[in-house]
């Protein structure tokens, strides 16, 4: 053993490959992504790692892995497994011969994600057995007693972190190489009455699945992670009690006096509910504050232990409106849901004298200088001028496009419906200009689908693929269009072009978006084709090389007219002292700018390439 300072997800990625994990898929997402990331680079020989399409397809890897008695892991954010959905539903019911375990990452605020999504709520409409870490050492620890819950019972199991958990640090004791669980999977060994779902299989694996997670709230009972804290001090009188979970149950114990604290359950297993322990906690107390995020899982666990034992308790929480209904909970927050419960006064918001401090300064998500999406955006913005047109955007770098000036994302839902929502509003609005953005990693997870149904129910659209060559959004990962794998191996690239014209499409432009007249034009001709038609705007990510040279202004010939500013948003121009100027710092050199000045003001090298936009 020896001791390492780890994010929660290094954590987590390490006590899989302790537990003998021998498959890791999955697909980026934030808060989950290192998960991943962590098993490729410190992975022993024998386990293989992907980023996979999508979440389902890396669901489906993992679940053939455990087919064959492997220990599979895969990775996603709380977002990710709704695409993953499909299969798991099934996939509880079919059953599994090795370990499966999906590190879902929640999202509470949520500080990068469409929704907040409480996976534990998801664990019980799916009667898929969930753990909840509350610290990195216990994540890194329930990762493994995940995998053996998991073989045991023959299910996929949750482990459901957020984002407090997978993105906190802390030094804590690991295993050494030599002190890894080899796990020596026996193969895939054919049952057609066992891996094939037909539904009569699913009737009685369902009543299976019913007696075992009836089993199992005894068995959660008695698990080590999940206690009762006794009451200490005058606390004790006042017959009041707190049930908590994962990272609230640290910001709990970061606000009660050790001394003097009330009675305390923590709940590490969700679903199913550890009852019986439950029952021992509420016996003797008159009322019971659930601090918990997001949904009142624990609240409504207690309320139904209440009702089915006959225990006159008073159960507290978001359903009473004691705890907030939304958003992350933190120190600051649940000392006051604690002082409130108690009848103390709170003096959360006294601790700190911040009367005199300054104003935070204000900074809106925006686009990199030099990001080829902006230049995308702009030439079909300018090509539309005086059109009714409508842009649908869709999850990732690009949905930045929405922000002023470009305000170009009219429509964001979900990963893939920049293609399928335009195709609606042309049902309604057919004399519309119809846009679908997506990026060239979206296109790969979900986009596909919807080209194929745009093709076949002869839309008329035109498809704006921004091909960046990566996975910008969530740190640059590879995907089937990069050529490279997360083993390393170099493999040839899927054509992203060649798959448009093997659906059918017949007018395929590809562009520099930095060449803006040329793209421009592009967008003007190709929107005017009939039918479904695409643009791939092509310009790798700003992130993945280093500029030779940026743009310059010349005072002399600036006129001030602040096009350069107001057209296209790009953070490296502003206005210092009244002049026009570039920030050299932030600059990338793309030349944006420099075609867009009506006085040729701004020029520029792109690249050392001595071209001046």
């Amino acid at each position: 053993m020896h001791k390492e300072i780890l994010m929660g997800n290094e954590a987590i990625a390490l006590g899989a490959i302790a537990a003998g994990v021998n498959v890791v898929s999955g697909y980026p997402g934030t808060p989950s992504t290192e998960v991943l990331e962590t098993v490729a680079k410190r992975k022993t020989e024998d386990i293989y790692v992907e980023w996979s399409v999508n979440e389902k397809a890396g669901l489906e890897v993992a679940a053939g892995a455990a087919y064959a008695g492997g220990r599979a892991l895969v990775t996603m954010k709380q977002v990710g497994l709704n695409v993953a959905t499909d299969p798991l539903m099934s996939l509880e019911y079919v059953g599994i011969k090795g370990g499966l375990v999906l590190l879902v990452a929640d999202d509470p605020g949520p500080i990068s994600s469409q929704t907040e999504q409480d996976t534990r709520t998801f664990g019980m409409y799916s009667k898929v057995p969930v753990f909840d870490p509350s610290t990195v050492e216990e994540a890194y620890h329930m990762i493994g007693e995940a995998f053996e819950l998991s073989e045991k019972y023959g299910t996929p199991v949750i482990l459901r972190s957020t984002t407090r958990v997978s993105h906190g640090y802390a030094s804590i004791e690991i295993k050494d190489e030599a002190e890894y669980y080899k796990n020596k999977p026996d193969g895939f060994i054919k049952d057609t009455g066992r891996w094939v779902i037909f539904p009569r299989l699913a009737y009685n694996n369902h009543k299976k699945i019913e007696e075992r997670n009836a089993s199992l709230k005894d068995e959660f009972s008695d698990y080590k992670r999940n206690f009762i804290v006794e009451a200490t001090g005058d606390k004790v009188s006042s017959k009041k009690g707190i049930a908590t979970h994962g990272i609230s149950y640290t910001y709990t114990m970061e606000n009660i006096n050790p001394d003097n604290s009330p009675k305390l359950l923590k709940v590490s297993t969700p679903f199913p509910f550890p009852e019986k322990l439950a029952v021992e906690f509420l016996t003797g107390l008159d009322e019971v504050l659930c601090i918990e995020e997001l949904d009142p899982v624990i609240e409504r666990a207690l309320i139904y232990v209440c009702g089915k034992y006959g225990l006159n308790v008073k159960i507290k929480g978001k359903l009473t409106g004691d705890v907030a209904t939304s958003g992350e909970n933190s120190v600051d927050s649940v000392k006051a849901y604690l002082a409130g419960f108690f009848g103390e006064k709170s003096d959360s918001e006294d601790t700190f004298d911040i009367s005199d401090a300054p104003a935070l300064p204000v900074r809106p998500p925006v686009l990199c200088a030099g990001c080829p999406h902006r230049a995308s955006f702009y030439a079909v913005k300018q090509a539309m001028k005086g059109k009714k047109a409508v842009f649908s955007g869709d999850i990732g770098c690009y949905t930045l496009g929405n922000a002023k000036p470009l305000d170009m994302t009219d429509t964001c839902l979900c990963m893939g419906a920049g293609f399928t929502i335009p195709q609606g509003i042309g049902k309604v609005e057919p004399d519309t200009y119809l846009f679908g953005f997506v990026g060239d990693s979206t296109f790969f997870a979900s986009g596909i689908t919807g080209v194929v149904n745009a093709y076949y129910n002869q839309a008329n659209i035109t498809l704006c693929i921004l091909d960046n060559s990566t996975t910008a959004m969530t740190g640059h990962q590879p995907h089937p269009g990069t050529g490279r794998t997360m083993m390393g191996e170099i493999v040839e690239k899927v054509s992203i072009e060649k798959v448009l014209k093997a659906i059918g499409l017949t007018v395929v432009e590809t562009v520099d978006p930095l060449d803006n007249k040329n793209a421009t034009l592009t967008v003007k001709r190709v929107a005017d084709e009939p039918g479904v038609k695409a643009i791939i705007f092509k310009s790798p990510c700003v992130a993945l090389f280093k500029p030779e040279a940026c743009a310059g202004i010349d005072s002399e010939k600036c006129i001030k007219c602040k096009k350069c500013i107001n057209e296209i948003g790009c953070p490296a121009i502003a206005i210092v002292e009244g002049q026009v100027t570039i920030d050299t710092s932030l600059c990338t050199g793309c030349g944006l700018c420099a075609g867009i000045c009506p006085v040729g003001a701004i020029s520029t090298e792109r690249n050392g390439g001595g071209k001046n936009a």
